[in-house]
């Protein structure tokens, strides 16, 4: 189609276009040459060209998905079929300072064995050291999809000091930021952590703080697993929000929630400290995923002090009968100690087995560790320990932990952008198929929680203002085409906690970087998508 001289590759015929800022839709065509939008009128004269009509489907920019662990899986998969089928047009990777790049190969094993669980072992070798390396790794393989990537907290410090369980010297913090500051300079976007997690969970705030420096000098952000998002809260939020006036650097709080029942309804709190914290300067916003569930390692049901040295080293503490009881007092409230104690929150019940990593514990999946402990005639407790040994720790769970309430006060606010936190293998969570069906359909179609303008912008404009994207996020003539488009009355997600694997609906046609990846809902084949670098 060649419309004042310019020759159209595809149109988008009179469609509903929810342009990503908020605003009601409007009724437009869009024409596409090459990668951008190069036209949006009220009408256009069809030639030869490739033509989608559109007339009973909504027109928005791709999603975005703010936090997601397909670092390693891409390989494996880069057809990405539960991304495309969700819409999902650019991820952010890298999250929970949990990743595979910066890394010599001398903690590479070790490294592989604490991210299996998490991550998954979709590639045996890790052919690149440097986050360089792994960015361009990444780009060969052709993804689908769109990545962004942060530099983990947990490569720069095992790097620099091992597993260990104490404060930084002066050379060791030296040496990190001088890793964090060259992978921000290869194409990093910001700077992750996850404070629950070995090794970040070491760091005092002397070392949070350099880093964020570090980070914010370059133009980038810090996202953060924060230490507590239960009992500890708002005490988890001044931590990180402090850290960040300090060394003024922008904060994104990783799939913000409140965990355990004694806390519900402690989300307006939540929401007034960061109110407060951005009238005092600070650029803070947050993602969140659309349940009351959410799912991380099982072995995050161990408290942190018995973590130090690496996974090994757990292994062997659990396999001890002293120290397999001290645990156990600890876990079962018995004998007090602060940390974030998912079982307390959610009860043996409300643990679920996502995935293992042998077929012999096979039949755990899709069971809560109380079931599991029925079955095998063992405590809940014993059941924990006993699957995370024969693991070896490669186990990935579901806590039962929150309250609508509390989602849907936190999915109101301006500062929200929404995730998938999606974690692939076994019976996952459903969320890594279904977040952004679940948000359109229930919180938007049935619940009116948002209007569809204000959950579109949540899921393109508001993550691309987040990640520095000038030529994504919004359907303007110049940017990418990076386009999705939908069936209101029919998006429906389809997966369930016992049955997660299964594909939504209602998501008609996708576009990555110009190109149709999805056509009429299934794959076409066309993998376009590339690494998004820095600057």
């Amino acid at each position: 189609m060649n419309l004042g001289g310019v020759l159209m590759d595809l149109v988008i015929k009179n469609g509903r276009i929810l342009d990503g800022t908020g605003n009601p839709w409007f009724r437009a065509d869009l024409g596409i040459q090459g990668e951008e939008i190069v036209r949006i009128s009220s009408q256009m004269e069809e030639q030869d060209c490739p033509v989608i009509h559109a007339e009973d489907l909504y027109v928005t920019p791709g999603f975005i998905d703010m936090h997601t662990h397909w670092d390693l899986r891409v390989f494996a998969h880069p057809e990405e079929k539960e991304k495309l089928k969700q819409g999902i047009t650019t991820s952010l990777i890298g999250q929970d300072g949990l990743s595979v790049a910066p890394l010599s190969d001398s903690v590479k094993e070790e490294m592989k064995l604490r991210v299996s669980g998490l991550l998954g072992s979709y590639i045996e070798k890790w052919p690149w050291n440097s986050m360089e390396e792994y960015l361009d790794f990444l780009d060969r393989a052709e993804p689908a999809t769109n990545y962004m990537m942060l530099v983990p907290h947990g490569s720069v410090r095992v790097e620099a000091m091992g597993w260990d369980d104490r404060p930084a010297s002066k050379g060791e913090l030296k040496k990190m930021s001088s890793l964090l500051s060259m992978a921000l300079d290869e194409g990093a976007c910001g700077f992750s952590t996850g404070l629950i997690y070995p090794p970040g969970m070491y760091g005092d705030r002397r070392e949070l703080v350099e880093l964020c420096r570090v980070t914010g000098s370059k133009g980038g952000f810090f996202v953060v697993h924060m230490r507590d998002e239960g009992n500890y809260l708002l005490d988890s939020i001044r931590e990180v929000s402090e850290i960040c006036m300090e060394a003024q650097c922008p904060l994104h709080i990783s799939h913000l929630k409140v965990a355990g029942k004694v806390n519900w309804g402690k989300s307006g709190e939540a929401l007034a400290l960061i109110e407060e914290m951005r009238t005092e300067g600070l650029d803070v916003t947050f993602d969140q995923y659309p349940y009351t569930a959410g799912s991380t390692m099982l072995d995050a049901l161990i408290p942190p002090r018995f973590h130090t040295g690496g996974t090994e080293k757990l292994l062997e503490r659990l396999s001890d009968p002293d120290i397999r009881e001290e645990i156990r007092m600890i876990v079962e409230s018995e004998k007090v100690e602060r940390w974030e104690n998912w079982v307390a929150h959610c009860g043996w019940d409300g643990i679920l087995i996502n995935s293992v990593s042998t077929d012999t514990n096979r039949f755990a999946e899709g069971k809560t560790l109380d079931e599991i402990g029925k079955i095998t005639d063992q405590s809940p407790f014993e059941a924990l320990c006993n699957l995370l040994i024969s693991e070896e720790g490669r186990v990935v769970m579901t806590q039962f932990y929150g309250a609508e309430e509390d989602v849907e006060s936190f999915m109101k606010s301006d500062y929200m952008t929404l995730c998938s936190d999606a974690i692939v293998g076994g019976k996952p969570h459903p969320r890594a198929f279904g977040s952004t069906c679940r948000l359109v359909e229930k919180y938007v179609r049935e619940q009116g929680v948002l209007s569809l303008p204000q959950a579109i912008s949540r899921m393109t404009a508001r993550p691309a203002q987040r990640l520095g994207l000038k030529d994504r996020g919004l359907i303007r003539e110049g940017m990418k085409a990076d386009i999705t488009i939908f069936d209101l009355d029919k998006v429906h997600e389809r997966g369930t906690f016992r049955e997660p694997n299964q594909y939504p609906e209602g998501i008609v046609h996708v576009l990555v970087n110009g190109e149709q990846a999805l056509k009429d809902g299934e794959l076409t084949g066309f993998r376009k998508g590339r690494v998004l670098k820095k600057g």
